[in-house]
């Protein structure tokens, strides 16, 4: 393949991106199950334990950008607070923080999350609970104003080049910085079968009240609202034999025209008494499928969104001891862009850490 190929594979690819985030797409983990807040308020305070703290760390297009790679950044404490004899609040927070290109064009949020449980019939170890959510944050959006980072589309030569001498006027409309605020509801459901078999399934939906992002300043008709965002994601963990367990789980996300579907599923190795120990280690795969824009075959055509194609596999790994979680993945990129990157598409880090105290019990929901 030859290297203007190969640059004209980058270009499409970033104006791709470009138009994600032009309509404000959102930051999405590999590892979404070790990132409950970011996935759906209504996994706050759904644990075992009283009090989780998560971080989690994601950087993609490392291969093609170099020193200019997206970066995510997320933290987020929760708790449980009981109600009676069975039912639950959550309560807890999140500060995520996403930098992206030469532009450092960048999204940071902080957020407020709550739910309620409410258990649904069985008993200790063998229950099912509805659990409602909701968040509300304050978000920063952000840009560079540094003029030898900008490149406009109207700069662009249509051959993967720049014109020389074009003088766009759009950066004397921008707003750089501003802050905005955001909603967002869940439901989820989750069924204690035994101590080594559970399922959960829930729904989210984010930007509940779809505010404006743009960094335009004008008031031109085509300035468009955030898009909501909707999440179905479940999960679980089926027993196998002795000590071994398949735990399996996808996230469907759509916003505006975006697609995405992560699957797959983790192997995991209780070491110890399986039915009572805290120390585990699990290896897995999963897949990501995405929408992709076509270009136009002739001149004055529409790009067109062919639905779904191979983005990325994904391997994963990680371990559990006593009340510490830590993930790890990284995603082999298989898309055409992997003429570029090399296959090299992101990694991630994961860290969970659980505070127990006197009030644990032994089974009521799965362990994220």
């Amino acid at each position: 393949m030859t290297i203007m190929r190969i640059g004209r594979i980058i270009i499409v690819a970033l104006f791709s991106v470009i138009s994600f985030v032009s309509q404000a797409q959102d930051i999405h983990f590999s590892q979404f199950y070790m990132s409950p807040l970011n996935t759906n308020p209504a996994l706050t305070g759904v644990m075992n334990c009283n009090t989780r703290l998560v971080a989690n760390y994601r950087n993609q297009w490392a291969g093609v950008l170099g020193a200019n790679a997206y970066n995510t950044y997320s933290v987020s404490y929760d708790q449980k607070v009981a109600v009676g004899r069975t039912d639950y609040f959550g309560i807890g927070g999140s500060l995520w923080s996403d930098v992206a290109g030469s532009l450092d064009f960048g999204t940071t949020q902080g957020r407020l999350s709550f739910s309620y449980a409410k258990k649904m019939g069985g008993y200790r170890e063998s229950s099912h609970f509805l659990v409602l959510g909701a968040d509300a944050a304050i978000s920063q959006r952000r840009l560079s104003q540094d003029a030898t980072a900008q490149i406009w589309a109207s700069e662009h030569d249509g051959q993967g080049g720049v014109l020389e001498g074009a003088n766009p006027d759009i950066a004397g409309m921008l707003n750089y910085d501003f802050i905005y605020a955001d909603l967002a509801v869940g439901l989820l459901w989750f069924s204690i079968i035994d101590r080594e078999n559970n399922f959960y399934g829930g729904l989210a939906l984010h930007h509940v009240n779809r505010p404006n992002v743009t960094f335009q300043t004008d008031n031109s008709a085509s300035i468009q609202p955030i898009g909501q965002r909707f999440t179905a994601h479940a999960g679980g963990q089926l027993w196998l034999s002795k000590g071994l367990y398949v735990v399996p789980g996808f996230v469907f996300l759509k916003q505006n025209s975006q697609v995405e579907l992560n699957l797959g599923t983790n192997l995991r190795f209780a070491v110890g008494n399986s039915r009572t120990s805290d120390q585990s280690w699990q290896v897995g795969a999963w897949y990501r499928l995405t929408n992709r824009y076509v270009e136009p075959t002739a001149a004055g055509g529409e790009s067109s969104v062919q639905f779904l194609h191979s983005d990325a596999f994904i391997m994963t790994a990680r371990f559990d001891y006593d009340n510490f979680g830590l993930g790890f993945s990284y995603d082999l990129n298989i898309s055409e862009l992997r003429a570029a990157s090399v296959g090299n598409g992101a990694f991630e880090f994961s860290l969970n850490y659980y505070i127990c105290g006197p009030e644990k019990r032994a089974v009521y929901c799965p362990r994220f």
